[in-house]
């Protein structure tokens, strides 16, 4: 399994960005799906998971500003970003896991099998 992400930048304090995940080789059709954040200095973060019903789950730091979505035809995982804050500068990384049928909430890093990358978020003036 590989997973690839694209997307970030530099924005301004309210601006928005849109991450993307490339799921390549993943054999697991109900498996978790979710983005993390890292902070230099901070412990990784669970911002947004997605189950296999489709279900959402998010962070209370970006609950209503961020949108998990995933395109099944690509397939790959989104994450819109909407009214950035400085606070919200990371690392930011996807990620998948083994699990057959996933249910509910999944934001702990430990429960994840597969990462990507990561790529750059910073929002500053």
């Amino acid at each position: 399994v590989q997973l690839v992400e694209s997307g970030g930048g530099s924005v301004q304090p309210g601006g928005s960005l849109t991450l993307s995940c490339v799921e390549l080789g993943l054999s697991y059709s109900g498996a978790c799906l979710a983005w993390f954040r890292q902070a230099p200095g901070k412990e990784r973060e669970g911002v947004a998971s997605l189950d296999s019903y489709g279900r959402t789950s998010y962070s209370n730091s970006v609950k209503g500003r961020f949108t998990i979505s995933q395109d099944n035809n690509r397939p790959t995982l989104y994450l819109q970003m909407n009214s950035l804050k400085p606070e919200d500068t990371a690392m930011y990384y996807c990620a998948t896991n083994k699990v057959v049928y996933c249910r509910g909430a999944h934001l702990g890093s430990d429960e994840y099998d597969f990462w990507g990358q990561g790529t750059q978020v910073t929002v500053s003036t």
